[in-house]
């Protein structure tokens, strides 16, 4: 303060205007609020009403670390991410003290571990490079050209540049070189950089994007060349997916940059669409003539990817397949409660079956018509996690594709900001600075360990029911427990007869052999 006759000094002014200032814009809010009649609450009760706007956008976070409990987040709790974390980053995954699941409420499945096996011991079992490749040869039972059995039953499953970033992509891409397993492009095309050294299985969506003509349609010539330049294993045609079945996509203008556009083919700097439908084919009859010429043109095992909902489509497959003619070498089941792009919320929560129920109809289909061995099964929709994946083995899964349970282990931190472009960990966002947090090299590192402590913990999990692989693991080796009250067997929750849900004989004796077989390191 100034003394009495003195005047004050410009400092003085300086500090009572800045002072004044965030008063004036507080008071500057307020009268807006009052003025405004958007919003009620904003003009009941001004500043106060800005107050709860901001409290309610950083509810998730909020939530997710002072609110919530370890096993309530959804779609992955703190425990299941924080396994995911400390396996990427090959820390101790344990957890001590018990369970914190609330066993006395919830139902839960319970892996039937065995007492006494004919199975000699893995030694193996904490050796995170032991090999645990696919129990059946992709392609195999068709004779494609280039049918291989897969190095690994952990995959990458589809995710598309665009929906992530380049670096997000890189990473992927460097993590299954690095763990010997395959990366799956997702729709939007074959980019650079998914060009990093790791096995890929090319996804066509009903877009064709990268394999399309200047209309649109799907162009075989375009896929055989993309094919020849990237070490693809397989190819996957997507009838829907569990994030939004039945639905066609929607990529903004604003998002079609010169990169992206050259990729998937269209014109930069407009609207993408992607139909719900095919155009290739309107047939189940039709389909299989795609695939079986894809498959000659490339030599390479052709499969299909689906959400399920009307079962017509499935019982129409399998009449097809039944004589052997033709076929798919693999059937990709995505589960309802997958999907990490965006879309709209009735879709995601109500729209197709959960994985379990929609897998099960899928499979005894096959296995009613007696022909299970001459395709491989694979799982997606939650399934990177070893309780999850052990229960899709035991019903009959092949092989497991994972992708959100991936983005957590690049970085991804369930800010649920996928459909914003602003993930704030460079994951699902095409912004050039968020991107740059990302380093596709350590975060490769971190990929490639997820993979393998999960092979690992399933091939303990294999163990403990006394076969060598998880595929082997049946639905008599696993209940469904209502709470602390009862138990229900996963053969009878699914409908399956005996002899189900596991590859027949022949395949056993020959995935048994394999793992039988000492690990040189």
């Amino acid at each position: 303060m100034s003394s009495p006759g003195r005047p004050e000094s410009r400092t003085s002014k300086k500090k009572r205007w800045l002072a004044a200032l965030p008063v004036a814009g507080l008071a500057g809010l307020a009268i807006q609020d009052l003025l405004q009649r958007q919003h009620a609450l904003r003009h009941n009760f001004p500043l106060l009403a800005r107050a709860r706007y901001a409290l309610e956008a950083i509810g998730p976070e909020l939530r997710q670390y002072i609110v919530s409990a370890n096993d309530q987040e959804r779609p992955f709790s703190r425990d299941q991410r924080r396994w995911v974390y400390a396996s990427a980053k090959a820390e101790n995954n344990y957890f001590g003290f018990g369970t914190d699941n609330d066993v006395e409420q919830l139902n839960f499945p319970v892996i039937k571990h065995r007492t006494f096996t004919e199975i000699a011991p893995n030694p193996n079992l904490d050796d995170l490079s032991a090999p645990l490749p696919g129990a059946k040869v992709l392609g195999g039972p068709r004779a494609r050209r280039h049918a291989f059995r897969p190095e690994s039953v952990v995959n990458i499953s589809a995710m598309s540049f665009g929906s992530l970033s380049p670096q997000a992509i890189q990473a992927l891409n460097k993590g299954v070189r690095l763990a010997g397993c395959w990366h799956n492009t997702g729709e939007g095309g074959l980019s650079d950089h998914h060009r990093q050294g790791g096995d890929l299985m090319l996804q066509v969506g009903t877009g064709y994007f990268g394999c399309r003509d200047a209309a649109g349609r799907f162009d075989l010539d375009r896929l055989c060349r993309v094919v020849e330049s990237a070490p693809v294993r397989a190819i996957e045609f997507k009838l829907s997916q569990g994030a939004k079945p039945g639905l066609g996509g929607h990529l903004p203008a604003a998002k079609v940059n010169a990169e992206i556009a050259r990729v998937r083919g269209v014109p930069e700097g407009q609207d993408v669409e992607s139909p719900a439908r095919h155009t290739a084919f309107r047939s189940v009859d039709e389909m299989l003539d795609v695939v079986e010429l894809v498959a000659e043109r490339t030599g390479l095992p052709v499969g299909i990817k689906s959400a399920v909902g009307d079962l017509e489509f499935w019982d129409h497959l399998v009449e097809q397949m039944a004589d052997g003619q033709r076929g798919v070498d693999f059937v990709t089941i995505d589960g309802g409660e997958g999907g990490t792009g965006a879309a709209p919320l009735v879709f995601a929560d109500n729209v197709s079956f959960p994985f379990r129920i929609g897998f099960a109809q899928v499979y005894r289909r096959f296995a009613e018509a007696g022909i299970t061995d001459r395709l491989t099964f694979i799982g997606s929709g939650k399934l990177g996690l070893p309780d999850n994946a052990v229960v899709a083995f035991a019903m009959g899964v092949d092989l497991v594709n994972v992708a959100r349970e991936a983005m957590l282990a690049v970085g991804c931190i369930q800010a649920q900001q996928c459909h914003t472009d602003r993930c704030p960990t460079g994951v699902a966002t095409q912004d050039r600075w968020l991107a740059s947090g990302l380093d596709p090299e350590l975060k490769s590192v971190r990929l490639a360990n997820y993979v393998r402590t999960l092979r690992r913990d399933l091939l303990k999990l294999a163990e403990a029911t006394g076969v060598p692989h998880p595929a082997l693991i049946s639905p008599d080796d696993v209940a469904l427990a209502d709470g602390n009250r009862s138990q229900q067997p996963l053969a009878e929750i699914c409908g399956y007869r005996s002899g189900w849900g596991v590859p027949g004989p022949a395949i056993s004796q020959e995935i048994t052999a394999l793992m039988c077989t000492p690990h040189a390191g």
